[in-house]
């Protein structure tokens, strides 16, 4: 036999018995996921014995005495409480500042995780210490393992990635600081990765870390036609990214095929590390370039209908976070991916990793994650919707109920299907009975863990008075208008958000539209009212029957307005693999540059 052919085969072989390996550790521990729980929170509070804020409120308890784990569960659950971020937020600050004391954790932090900031409207600090690496490694390994067995990648083929690394810098403190998508792709976890899996990314570090995310975009697309033949799949952390790669895409492909045939560099780039790593992987390609540029001006008249397979014709599917505020996207990315499969990422946040997707070809509206029992012990607390009473005084409704009502927090092996819940996190790196702010529902069982459908974020993000409306009620309502939308020839509905405005009497919504083509004023007109009628939630119904809320407003941006958002946050160090466009924004910076760049205003007659 000849020693190359053994070598590949054993390499295979090697590969697979890997794969085999972490699917059996998986299934083990959600085998007997309860016990494992309980054993979690036992090395968690072994390991962090002491610090600052457990003291307050565990006192000299010592841990390893209390050898049942079930009272080791409730006595927790009884003398800790529930936590929120403003709870650790003085901790971080100075651990930021410098304080190496054990505070939160007995491990050293010498990173600090920045949180996107698209969420609540400012980024904030979460520890990240080598366990947040190791976790990452380690369900990217076993996501990798699942997809595997129903979509095998070939041995040595390559992954088209669109992964963006953001600069690190360091606190007052002396602690590195940045998105932890950088921290994980600085660490020699992602050097494993890169070394283990049996399929390498297109682009070398210096792109992923240029700092620059259209040098970097251009790059990737570049790597990934030049090595079109040998890519598996596309991929990157969000869905928006994926979608926002391909529109540069449809603009600049000349320019790539330019680059290929020459075996040149758009002048654009003018990073020279990246300039240098980019030539040092191409050559000129004339055959590829021309292949590529007749596909694409087929392409160009199919509206770009199937770009993946048609110029990676040996991908077998698209990969990326698709749930939550990525939903929206899912419309165009299906249109880029033709017929290729969307397989939904992992469950994760900043502060830990959740769940994986051990249904690879379930699609991405109805996947679940299976919880993964030994990455941080978990709570739910139970949430139930609430029918709000409302008196009518002067015209005016009034409500002091929120929109769930909780019940007590239970242990992972203590929930039920079909029941809604809010995350609470318990971690290695130092967060206690946190509340994540995530609510999922229980859709089954993986062996004895829990496999969760996330519904949205507990935030409010629209409100007046007494109107409750989540992200999820929001992008239902405008999935109805937008299919008023695409019935006109050619239109597209490029990104949205929203904003409650309440300077003037009475309040109402405002909902911005980025469009793609020209749309007759009256089909908006119509999408408009769709919206304002669309909206379910009894409060909001009941506030427009009685003019106690205003007509939603529909405002058109002009083109690139949120690219320019996008740009905003980069600027003020937010990394393109962690963003997302908010859904609501309060923020007077966003909202100046949506009012400047809005071209159309639409007022809603739905309700008289």
């Amino acid at each position: 036999m000849p020693q190359a052919y053994q070598m590949e085969h054993e390499t295979e072989f090697n590969h697979k018995h890997r794969e085999t390996d972490i699917i059996r550790w998986f299934e083990d521990v959600a085998e007997d996921a309860a016990a494992v729980q309980r054993l979690t929170l036992r090395q968690i509070l072994e390991l962090n014995y002491g610090v600052e804020y457990l003291k307050k409120w565990l006192g000299d308890i010592k841990i390893q005495e209390i050898l049942d784990e079930n009272a080791l569960e409730s006595i927790y659950a009884s003398l800790v409480p529930l936590s929120s971020h403003a709870d650790l937020e003085p901790f971080t600050q100075r651990i930021a500042d410098g304080d190496t004391t054990p505070l939160i954790t007995q491990q050293p932090i010498t990173n600090l995780s920045l949180s996107s900031g698209t969420t609540e409207g400012r980024q904030k600090f979460v520890p990240f210490t080598h366990h947040s690496s190791q976790t990452t490694l380690q369900i990217f390994k076993l996501a990798a393992a699942y997809r595997s067995r129903i979509y095998p990648t070939r041995e040595g083929g390559k992954i088209l990635e669109f992964i963006y690394s953001s600069k690190q810098c360091k606190t007052k403190g002396g602690v590195i600081a940045g998105t932890a998508t950088t921290h994980y792709y600085a660490s020699d976890e992602f050097k494993i990765k890169q070394q283990q899996t049996k399929s390498f990314t297109c682009s070398p570090e210096e792109v992923i870390s240029s700092g620059d995310y259209r040098q970097s975009t251009y790059c990737h697309l570049l790597l990934g036609l030049y090595f079109s033949h040998e890519v598996e799949f596309v991929t990157s952390t969000f869905a928006y990214s994926i979608v926002q790669a391909f529109r540069s895409f449809e603009e600049m492909w000349k320019e790539l095929c330019h680059d290929i045939r020459e075996g040149s560099l758009s002048s654009s780039i003018n990073i020279t590390r990246v300039r240098k790593a980019v030539l040092g992987v191409t050559q000129p390609n004339p055959e590829l370039a021309s292949r590529i540029e007749n596909v694409c001006e087929e392409l160009e008249r199919a509206d770009w209908f199937s770009i993946i397979p048609r110029l990676w014709p040996n991908a077998k599917y698209v990969y990326s976070i698709m749930t939550g505020s990525m939903q929206p996207y899912l419309t165009k990315l299906r249109h880029y991916a033709g017929e290729l499969p969307l397989v939904s990422a992992d469950y994760g946040s900043t502060e830990s990793w959740i769940g994986v997707n051990v249904d690879p070809k379930t699609p991405p509206e109805k996947v679940t994650f299976a919880v993964i029992p030994t990455f941080s012990y978990f709570e739910f607390i139970p949430l139930y919707r609430q029918k709000s009473n409302y008196n009518y005084q002067n015209g005016n409704v009034n409500s002091a109920n929120d929109d769930f009502i909780e019940g007590d927090p239970v242990p992972l092996a203590q929930v039920k299907i079909g029941q809604q819940y809010e995350i609470v996190l318990t971690t290695f790196t130092g967060l206690y009975r946190y509340r994540l702010g995530d609510v999922v529902e229980v859709a089954s069982f993986y062996k004895k863990t829990p496999k969760l459908n996330f519904i949205c974020r507990r935030k409010l993000i629209l409100t007046v008075n007494v109107d409750k409306n989540t992200e999820k009620d929001l992008q239902l309502v405008v999935e109805r208008a937008s299919q008023i939308l695409s019935k006109a020839r050619r239109a597209e509905l490029i990104d949205f958000t929203s904003h409650a405005n309440v300077t003037k009497q009475p309040g109402h919504y405002v909902i911005y539209w980025e469009i793609k083509g020209e749309i007759n004023e009256r089909v908006l007109d119509e999408c408009c009212r769709e919206m304002d009628a669309s909206f379910v939630d009894h409060g909001y119904v009941v506030s427009r029957r009685t003019k106690s809320i205003g007509p939603l407003e529909l405002y058109i941006v002009e083109r690139g307005t949120f690219k320019k958002i996008l740009e905003y946050y980069i600027r003020n160090g937010a990394a393109l693999s962690q963003f997302k466009i908010p859904r609501c924004t309060s923020n007077e910076v966003l909202l100046k540059i949506l009012n400047a760049c809005t071209i159309k205003r639409f007022h809603s007659t739905a309700y008289g």
